[in-house]
């Protein structure tokens, strides 16, 4: 999964009005942190299928990503109908596991 750039990502209205499960991943495409992460994301993500992974391009002057402030990547915000739940940055494989338990406990 690649990377949305700002004109492909949604915005912040879009999210906070968006029911269900989501998991916004903000990051870059060259960050060896996302890089190192994504194998653990992309098998954790796959076992719940009920959760929206929506990865997002981030950088200077980013309108969504500030909204959210985002200072590290890969950033993870997790929404339960768009309200923030979690936000982690930098987890390690444990915590997002632990965060996305958390998300999809009912």
């Amino acid at each position: 999964m690649v990377y949305l750039d700002q004109t492909r990502a949604p915005t912040r209205a879009q999210l906070d009005a968006r029911s269900g499960l989501i998991v916004v991943e903000f990051g870059v495409d060259w960050c060896g942190y996302c890089i190192a992460a994504a194998p653990h994301t992309g098998a954790l993500l796959a076992r719940h299928p009920e959760v929206e992974h929506i990865k997002v391009e981030d950088g200077r002057g980013r309108p969504l990503g500030r909204s959210f402030g985002v200072k590290l990547w890969p950033t993870f915000v997790l929404m339960r109908d768009g309200a923030v739940v979690h936000q982690l940055a930098r987890p390690d494989p444990a915590a997002l596991t632990e965060a996305l338990r958390h998300l999809t406990a009912s």
